[in-house]
């Protein structure tokens, strides 16, 4: 990240800016940093001015206590202003949620899409996420950082074997490097279900895509954000996952924030 811009709380944000045209801004999802989505603003920015950035605590950026998820709304109000003063946003998995709150929040946004903001609207989702919440706050306080990263994993699906292979890899110290973070995706998530009174404030356009092949609840979950939007289009990609391919989204998105 090449680019910097103080958040309102002092905060500086780290950014990089590739392409010209309309502003659009990327926001990444937990355990990730503005490298995750560089490959989708690369294959974007030859339509857009595309903005990825390391959320605060990730990265290149600073973390400022207490944290509040309206402080990271201020974040992306930065970056915005850095823009030009008005971007359409995307943000992927809790990253959504971050970039649906900024929309709700009155923040000069043109369009949103989201993919897989991952909403409990399945039976036991709410308990699951209140849980896992506990649990997680309990880590970090105590410092255990890579028994956070593991909850996380296991809220994601991961298998056992799958998480203590990762717990042997070379990654895994920068993932307990940016384990606290978990907290600020968690925060941003609410209490896990699908804010529709919030959603119902957004006066533009949404766009909320899924992957054909992903869980049926994260579906169906990506197409209560739809309908929840006065403005909501649903989406799915098929044979895409949560690790959704830029060169098969890229392509949506940009007819998206073309209008």
């Amino acid at each position: 990240m090449d680019q910097q811009t103080i958040s309102r709380d002092g905060t500086p944000i780290a950014y990089q800016r590739t392409g010209h045209g309309p502003a659009v801004v990327l926001v990444s999802g937990a355990m990730s940093t503005g490298a995750t989505v560089a490959p989708l603003a690369a294959r974007l920015s030859d339509r857009f001015s595309v903005v990825v950035y390391d959320r605060r605590g990730r990265g290149g950026s600073g973390d400022t206590a207490p944290y509040t998820v309206a402080r990271e709304v201020e974040d992306l109000a930065a970056l915005i202003e850095a823009a030009g003063g008005e971007a359409a946003l995307y943000g992927i998995s809790s990253g959504g949620a971050l970039a649906l709150r900024a929309a709700a929040s009155g923040l000069p946004v043109r369009e949103v899409a989201v993919y897989e903001t991952p909403f409990a609207d399945y039976g036991g989702g709410v308990q699951e996420r209140a849980e896992y919440t506990r649990n997680l706050t309990e880590a970090l306080a105590q410092g255990r950082r890579g028994d956070a990263v593991e909850l996380f994993l296991r809220l994601t699906g991961m298998a056992p074997q799958m998480i203590a292979n990762a717990r042997q890899s070379p990654m895994w110290a920068a993932m307990e490097a940016i384990a606290p973070t978990l907290a600020y995706d968690d925060a941003a998530m609410g209490d896990g279900l699908v804010p529709r009174e919030r959603l119902a404030s957004i006066t533009v356009p949404v766009l909320a895509v899924a992957g054909g092949a992903s869980p049926e609840w994260l579906r169906r979950a990506t197409r209560a954000v739809a309908e929840a939007a006065p403005q909501g289009t649903y989406r799915a990609l098929e044979g895409q996952t949560h690790m959704v391919d830029p060169e098969v989204l890229a392509p949506v998105l940009a007819e998206f924030f073309a209008g």
